[in-house]
């Protein structure tokens, strides 16, 4: 008689020649830092059958080909088979190492009729966190956020003041230019011409621009008579 499987919910059944096993639904997954513990669990039932079961894992190789093996428990203070209690069976994996990254199954067997399942398992991931290149306090760390915090305001003050003092710079030359120029205009000018040219003005002012024709005329003849 072949083995039939059905899902019911979250279980897994496998019925085989009078022999019947539930599979619960174990964890998925579990990730974990280097040196930390494990604890994985394998949940199921069945009938009144004398069973066994035990943990197996299955480990990728270099090459890409996937190896199953028998958990080892001989190192006891490592790896500890709690054994079953409550419908479950637990492994504890002291300060994980790399090595031991695999899908952690149990493998139920029934030693009557030689047939064996194997649980959902539970893939085991161990890595290694990230190493500090610079081991430094908090205080540490606060005092050059400080320092970096100062820098950036000198770099933004330090240009803007140099500006300012290039601009003042700036306008106190041209006004210096500008004096000078006005200094040479006046240098320039001949005090006693002006004198002279402003005289000859206000003179043609108070003179009558419009002066009598016959008077003209006489004082013509007058410069005529006048002459030898």
């Amino acid at each position: 008689m072949g083995a039939v499987t059905i899902f019911v919910l979250c279980s897994f059944v496998v019925v085989a020649q009078g022999w019947k096993v539930t599979l619960e639904a174990d964890r998925p997954s579990l990730r974990l830092q280097l040196s930390h513990h494990a604890k994985l669990h394998c949940c199921y039932s069945y009938n009144n059958v004398a069973v066994n079961s035990s943990w197996s894992v299955s480990v990728r190789n270099d090459d890409g080909s996937i190896t199953r093996r028998a958990v080892d428990p001989s190192n006891a203070r490592r790896v500890v088979d709690e054994g079953m209690s409550n419908g479950c069976r637990t492994l504890t994996i002291v300060e994980v190492q790399l090595n031991d990254t695999g899908l952690y199954q149990c493998r139920v067997h029934n030693s009557d009729k030689n047939i064996s399942v194997y649980t959902h398992g539970t893939y085991l991931q161990v890595y290694k966190p990230m190493e500090k290149t610079i081991n430094i306090s908090e205080s540490t760390k606060n005092k050059i956020l400080t320092a970096q915090g100062i820098l950036l305001m000198l770099c933004v003050l330090l240009p803007s003041a140099t500006l300012l003092c290039k601009s003042k710079r700036l306008n106190e030359l041209e006004k210096r230019k500008m004096k000078k120029e006005e200094e040479n205009i006046y240098e320039g000018l001949n005090l006693d011409d002006c004198c002279s040219t402003y005289d000859q003005i206000l003179r043609t002012q108070g003179q009558n621009p419009y002066q009598d024709v016959g008077n003209v005329m006489e004082e013509e003849d007058d410069i005529q008579l006048e002459k030898p």
